[in-house]
C-alpha cells in the first residue's frame, strides 16, 4: 500500500515524534512518502483563479503542487500533521490547502479521493487542538474523504517531548499506537465508506453543475463533470468500487 504524509511544519517537534510512532506499524508494509512544510510548497496562493478557470496545470506554483497532489491520489492513506499555531493549523498547512482548492466537490474533485482514508495528527499546550484538526478536516471532507481519524493531544506541560514528564509520554505512545494498530488492521484494498453527508453535497453540486453545463458547455468545472460522466448516472463512489473488485 501507499501513503502520503503532509508534514505541517519541519520541524521535529511532538506532533513529529507522534507521526513517527505512528508510522511503525506500516513502515514494514508501505512505500511512505513524505512531504515537510513549507519546503515542499512554497509559495502562497494568490488567488489567480486560473486552477478554477483553466486547469490545475496552469497554477504558477503547479510544479510544487501537482507533485504533492499525484501522491495523495496515489494513497491509499493520507496523513497529515500540523502542531496548533494560535489554536489553527501552520500558515504553511494552510497555504498547501489554499492550493487545492479545485479538488473541492463544487469543483473538480478526483475521483479518487472518495474511497481513501485519512488520519490528522495534531496536538496543543493546552487549548487549540481540535480547531487545527478541523482547518484541515474542512478540506480533506471537501476533497471526498469521509473516513478521517482524528487524534488530538493536549501536552499540559512542555512542549518538548524529551521535557514532558515519562508518564505524559508513555500516555502519548500508548494512544497513538492504538490508533495506529487499528488504522493498519484495515484491508485497504477496499474503498473506505462513502458517508450520506458527502453524498449529499456531491448530488446538490451536480444539480448546480447541470445547470452550469447547459449554459455552457465550454466551462471548466462544468466540462469535467460531464466528462466523469456525473452529470449522468456515473458517480465517484462507483468507480472506487469497481477499482476494488
Amino acid at each position: 500500500m501507499k501513503i502520503t504524509v503532509i508534514n505541517g511544519t519541519e520541524k521535529c517537534g511532538v506532533t513529529w515524534r507522534l507521526k513517527e510512532i505512528f508510522l511503525e506499524s506500516f513502515r514494514e508494509k508501505a512505500e511512505i512518502t513524505e512531504y515537510y512544510l513549507p519546503k515542499d510548497c512554497p509559495a502562497f496562493c494568490t488567488g489567480c483563479t486560473s486552477c478554477f478557470l483553466k486547469g490545475e496545470d496552469t497554477c504558477k506554483d503547479a510544479a510544487f503542487v501537482q507533485k504533492i497532489a499525484a501522491s495523495l491520489r496515489e494513497a491509499e492513506l493520507i496523513v497529515m500533521t500540523s502542531p496548533a499555531y494560535v489554536f489553527h493549523a501552520t500558515g504553511a498547512m494552510k497555504a498547501m490547502l489554499d492550493h487545492f482548492g479545485y479538488l473541492w466537490i463544487p469543483h473538480r474533485p478526483a475521483p479518487e479521493m472518495f474511497g481513501k482514508r485519512a488520519v490528522i495528527i495534531t496536538q496543543c499546550l493546552g487549548a487549540g487542538a481540535k480547531t487545527t484538526a478541523d482547518d484541515i478536516k474542512h478540506s480533506l471532507s471537501w476533497w471526498g474523504i469521509s473516513e478521517i481519524k482524528v487524534f488530538t493531544e493536549k501536552l499540559m506541560g512542555n512542549i518538548f517531548w524529551d521535557e514532558l514528564t515519562e508518564k505524559k509520554r508513555c500516555s502519548l505512545t500508548r494512544k497513538i499506537k492504538r490508533l495506529s494498530e487499528k488504522m493498519a488492521g484495515i484491508d485497504y484494498g477496499k474503498p473506505a465508506h462513502v458517508s450520506a453527508l458527502t453524498r449529499i453535497k456531491f448530488l446538490f453540486v451536480r444539480i448546480m453543475q447541470t445547470k452550469l453545463y447547459k449554459e455552457n458547455p465550454a466551462y471548466y468545472d462544468a466540462k469535467y463533470w460531464k466528462e466523469q460522466g456525473w452529470l449522468g448516472k456515473e458517480r465517484p463512489w462507483k468507480y472506487m468500487a469497481h477499482l476494488s473488485k
